[in-house]
């Protein structure tokens, strides 16, 4: 079994905390099936959980190069400069990125807006990246967005592979076929 999950803010990717934090607990009900990767305790979007262990491993495990597609609202307009770094890969501590799918985006009109709000700058406009990535390194898109000097406001997972978001609120989730 395959669900989807669309992970709202501030939500830990696992189903228990001994911090009584918000948990995947408070939305799956269905008992066996575990996250296939992670997403940020401060991102939102699709989460994929699995009962099939060799599914769970070809999702996670960056040798596969399962796809993950983002929309980040970063601070600051983009450049071609920036956006060309992003697409040949940015120099984070941990090396060198893979390249990423990278391309400038209208606001999403069917986003629901984030409790608590992103915090608001009078003088800085923001923008929206759509980011494809290969591979998962920890807080990766944030740091690459960062790296350019737009650090990223907002950011959601829209799809992983075949597998998208759309049609679920923060919350809800569905059996994949």
């Amino acid at each position: 079994m395959l669900i989807a999950l669309n992970k709202p803010f501030n939500v830990l990717c696992q189903f228990t905390d001994d911090g009584g934090r918000r948990t995947l607990a408070e939305f799956v009900t269905l008992k066996g099936v575990y996250p296939a990767g992670r997403l940020d305790y401060d991102s939102e979007g699709l989460l994929l959980l699995t009962d099939d262990g060799a599914l769970q491993q070809r999702i996670a495990d960056p040798r596969y190069k399962e796809k993950k597609t983002y929309l980040a609202q970063v601070e600051g307009i983009p450049g071609a400069a920036a956006l060309e770094l992003l697409q040949r890969g940015v120099t984070l501590r941990d090396g060198m990125t893979a390249p990423a799918g990278v391309r400038l985006v209208p606001e999403p009109n069917w986003l629901w807006p984030r409790d608590p709000p992103i915090r608001k700058r009078l003088n800085i406009p923001t923008a929206w990246l759509e980011l494809t990535l290969t591979e998962g390194r920890n807080r990766q898109v944030r740091r690459m967005t960062a790296a350019v000097g737009h650090p990223t406001l907002r950011l959601l997972r829209v799809a992983i592979g075949a597998w998208s978001l759309s049609g679920l609120r923060p919350g809800e989730w569905r059996i994949c076929p």
